[in-house]
Parts: C-alpha cells; structure tokens; sequence
C-alpha cells in the first residue's frame, strides 16, 4: 500500500468488525485493519477499533489469540460471548460504545450487522464474496467480484462497489526475499484435526526428500496458537495413532541458543519450525509448499506460490468443519464420527475445486490431491517439480494471472471514509 496522509476524524469514533473464523482474520481482517490505521491514524483517542468474533465450524479456539497480534484492534472479544452481545448488546467486559461508528463485517452471518448496526445506531458495511443479503437494510456494500453486484436488486445498486478480493493482499506488503537453496514449505495447519494427520504426513515427505535431496530445505511454519511442544506431540505414537498408522519416523525437537527451533528426524532430515506470524516473507521464498485445503491457498496462490493441495483420506472421520447441518451432525457427542465418515465420503465425491486458486480460475492452477494418499508419492511429486523449475514457472506465472490486482483493502477503506465524511456532515 503507498503511504497517504491519515486523515483523522473530526468526532471520536468507533469502529466495530465482526469476523469468524481462522481464514477470515488473516486473508479478510488483517489487511483491513492496517489499511484503516493507514488511512485514519494511530490515535485512540479519535479511532477505536474493536473485534467481536463469533462462532464459526471452522475455527480452532484460538482466534482472539491470533486477532491480539494485530496490534491496530484495541479490543478484542471471543466467539464464546457472541450471542449475548448479539441479542442484548452486552460484552463479557462490558464495553462503551461511542455515540458515532460503523460496523465492518468481515465473516460469520450478513444478518449480524444489521442487528448490531441497528442497536448501537452505526452505519455497516458488509464484505462480500458472493452473495449480498438484507440490501434494504446494509448501508453498503463491498463486493470482492462484478457477479454479485448483478444479482443485487436494481434500487440497490449504488450501494455496491467492487473492491476486490481480500485474499490477495499477501502479495501487496511481501517482498520476496534471496535464497541460496530450494526451499519447501510444509503446512501441518493449526486445529488437531488437520495436525493428527498432517505431522506425521510431512515428517515423512521431508525424510524422504532429505534421502533423495539433502541439499533442499524444508520448514514448517508454526501457527501462533500452536507450542512447540504441542506441535511435537503430533509426532509421538504414544499421542497420535496416525504415526503408527502412515509409519512416521520418529523424531527430537531441537531448540537451540543461537537459531530457529527445528524437528530433526530419525534419518537425519532437519525440519526448521518458523514462529513469526504470519510467514509471508519465508512463505515468498519457497520453491513448492504442500498444504491442505482452506484460507492458505489464498495466501499461498497471493503470493504465486506453487502449491500440492492435499486432502488425505486414511482418517476420514477427522474433517467435522462442513457447514450448516452437516457440520451439526459431524460434530455431535457420541455418534459425530459415524455421520463424519458419512459426510466426508459423500462430499468427496461431489466436491469441485477446493483450492482458492483453482476457484479464482475455476480451472486447475494447482494440483489437488484427495485419497489415501501416500507421503513417498507426494514426496516423489515435489522431486520432480524441483526437477523441472520451467514448470514452477509456469504455475507461478498462472498464481499471478488469476490471483487478480491487490488493493481490496484500501478500496473497502475508501468506503469507510466516505460514510465518515457523511457522518461528520451530520
């Protein structure tokens, strides 16, 4: 983003963002709220930022830990308190509200602004990836893409501005940095039902590409919500069947005085575990990633990474994060594994693209691979990309193509200044 002269409010005012989930606060708030300091000052006095998040299938519990490393929120309020700020305006800690504001939102439900907006008397204006709903009742509308400003009725249209899609603002703040070596990101995720299966997955390809490849490094960027040890306990048979099941090699966690932490398995493959958050300058660097489906693929395909996406089966029962009434049933005591087995067997067969650039270009970009997948093969795949870099050029080129222009966020912050500048006119 280039450097603008902030331009402060003329009235005290609060800004409120509603959020959800994992992917929403890195790929959606993040961005946005650096675009509003940018634009609108570091005075708490004149701008108040806070964050309610609400429930959301996909989250992991740690979110407001993740939401206190941006240090642009002033408060920050977790999804456990959601429903009675929602029904009777009340926070956990009681918080004011300034007589002037807007509501921001920026994942969970379209009807959340509007109640909210509605009680603390602000104006709102909802992100939007694909459908706008309740445009009688929003006051705009920011669109990520030009179909939905179509589907939106006629007597609503100046409402709508196309923005642009959030997910690619990665690429606008992150340079990419010198290497001396091939470089291959692992992403293990951040919840336990993706670390069960993804630890000892990528423990496996990094051994194998340190026999085949030694000279290539490999490292794991570690979530903020994630220890150090915690994470190694997705490596023990002891705490985890996967490694027994996928034959995971054994492993030590190494930290020393003078360097990044690192696993170094049993055959000797050395895998660094990179704590900044979030990693997109080391991310920049990779050669290939391997990751899983969700929000990464955005931050991945933003920043033209060349990606194998990964959906393994040999624990079916492990993904419980659908939405609506299958993600209710997938998550119920008792017999959720049953209807989780159910579920994910029939949404597999009936998914199409699951990795962002793939529905950017609704073609695909970057490899998806779902089944009892095995860690040698993947690891034989990324040897022979690693092989052939004319075709990691090729995908990465493509990531740039269908990615799309960044600037969402300083576009949204646009629309935030202007229903400011109809405030202070008020």
């Amino acid at each position: 983003m280039s450097q603008l002269t902030p331009i402060s409010p003329k009235q005290p005012l609060d800004i409120l963002i509603l959020s959800n989930g994992p992917g929403e606060l890195v790929t959606w708030v993040r961005p946005v709220v650096q675009a509003l300091r940018q634009r609108l000052g570091e005075d708490r006095e004149q701008l108040r930022i806070s964050l309610v998040l609400s429930p959301c299938p996909n989250a992991s519990g740690e979110e407001g830990a993740i939401a206190r490393c941006y240090s642009e929120i002033d408060r920050i309020q977790n999804s456990e308190h959601f429903w009675p700020f929602l029904l009777w305006g009340k926070t956990a800690e009681g918080w004011d509200w300034r007589d002037r504001g807007i509501v921001i939102f920026l994942g969970g439900d379209q009807i959340f602004p509007v109640v909210i907006g509605k009680r603390l008397g602000y104006n709102t204006v909802t992100y939007v990836e694909w459908d706008a709903r309740w445009p009688s009742l929003i006051d705009r509308f920011a669109l990520c893409r030009e179909e939905s400003k179509a589907k939106v009725p006629a007597q609503y249209q100046d409402k709508c501005t196309i923005v642009g899609d959030l997910m690619v603002e990665a690429s606008a703040t992150t340079l990419l940095p010198e290497k001396d070596s091939e470089i291959v990101g692992l992403l293990a995720g951040s919840k336990a039902a993706k670390l069960t299966q993804g630890v000892p997955f990528i423990l496996i390809i990094a051994e194998e590409l340190y026999r085949q490849r030694p000279e290539t490094r490999c490292f794991i960027p570690v979530a903020p919500t994630l220890s150090l040890d915690e994470l190694l306990r997705y490596s023990l048979p002891a705490q985890n069947p996967m490694v027994e099941k996928l034959g995971s090699p054994a492993v030590e966690l190494i930290e020393p005085t003078d360097g990044p932490a690192y696993l170094k398995t049993a055959g000797g493959a050395e895998i660094e575990l990179h704590r900044p958050f979030p990693a997109y300058d080391r991310l920049a660097q990779c050669d290939i990633c391997v990751t899983t489906i969700g929000a990464n693929t955005a931050e991945l395909g933003a920043l033209a990474v060349p990606m194998l996406v990964l959906l393994p089966t040999q624990q079916l029962d492990a993904m419980r994060a659908w939405n609506g009434i299958p993600g209710i049933l997938a998550n119920l005591p008792g017999v959720g594994s049953t209807f989780a087995k159910a579920i994910n067997w029939y949404m597999l067969r009936n998914l199409g693209f699951t990795a962002w650039p793939n529905i950017w270009a609704n073609e695909e970009v970057v490899p998806e691979l779902i089944g009892k997948l095995e860690p040698k093969a993947i690891a034989q795949q990324i040897i022979g990309y690693l092989d052939h870099p004319e075709q990691l050029e090729a995908v990465r080129k493509r990531l740039k193509e269908v990615r799309g222009e960044s600037g969402a966020a300083a576009r949204l912050t646009n629309i935030v200044l202007a229903l400011i500048e109809d405030i202070d006119i008020t």
